[in-house]
C-alpha cells in the first residue's frame, strides 16, 4: 500500500522549480546594494537588528546569530517571549519591535524587516521608527506587490508568491546571500 493514497492535496503542490524561479528573479542589483550597505555599516561598527513574526521570527533569530558569529557584527533580534509578551500586554502588539528599537537603534544601524505579507503592523511600525532614527532598512516581503513594507527600505526584496513556505525560504536564502557577500568582502 502506497502512502500517497492517504494524501490527496486540495490544490496542486508547487514544485521545487517554483522556488528556483522565485529565487532566480531576485534582483542581483538589490543583493549588491544590500551587501554594500551592510559592509559600510560593519566598517562603521553599526548594529544590525532582525525582526519578524512567526516563521519570519525564526529567520530573524537565525540571521542575528549568523551575522554575529560569521559576520562579526553586533546583531540583535527582539523575539524573546518575555520581552514580546510584556510589550504586547502593556503597550500593544504593534509596538513589540518598535519599542525596543526606539531604545536600542541609532542612526546608521541596519534593520532587516521580514514579513511574508508585508502588512504586519508590528513590522511596519518598527520600520517607521527605524526611518525616524535614520537607520538603514532592508525589507523582505511577499504576497501582494503593493504591501506597505515593500516601499519602506533603502533596499526592498519582494517575493511574488502567496505561499508562506516559498516566501519564507526565499527570504532566508536572500538573507544568507547578503551575509555571504559581506563575509567574502570582509
Amino acid at each position: 500500500m502506497s502512502l500517497t493514497q492517504f494524501y490527496q492535496p486540495k490544490q496542486p503542490l508547487p514544485p521545487l522549480s517554483s522556488l528556483i524561479t522565485l529565487l532566480g528573479n531576485v534582483s542581483s542589483l538589490g543583493i549588491k546594494e544590500a551587501i554594500a550597505l551592510c559592509l559600510n555599516a560593519k566598517r562603521l561598527k553599526q548594529r544590525f537588528f532582525f525582526i519578524g513574526n512567526g516563521g519570519s521570527a525564526a529567520i530573524a533569530s537565525h540571521m542575528a546569530a549568523d551575522w554575529l558569529k560569521a559576520g562579526g557584527v553586533a546583531a540583535l533580534c527582539f523575539n524573546q517571549s518575555p520581552l514580546m509578551s510584556c510589550i504586547a500586554n502593556d503597550i500593544g502588539y504593534d509596538r513589540v519591535f518598535a519599542q525596543p528599537l526606539t531604545l536600542h537603534g541609532s542612526a546608521g544601524d541596519v534593520l532587516f524587516a521580514i514579513s511574508s505579507s508585508g502588512r504586519s503592523k508590528s513590522i511596519t511600525s518598527a520600520a517607521e521608527v527605524a526611518r525616524s532614527l535614520r537607520m538603514k532598512i532592508i525589507t523582505l516581503s511577499g504576497f501582494a506587490p503593493d504591501n506597505p513594507l515593500r516601499s519602506m527600505g533603502a533596499v526592498n526584496f519582494h517575493v511574488p508568491s502567496d505561499r508562506y513556505g516559498l516566501v519564507e525560504v526565499a527570504h532566508h536564502a536572500i538573507c544568507h546571500s547578503i551575509l555571504d557577500g559581506v563575509v567574502e568582502h570582509a
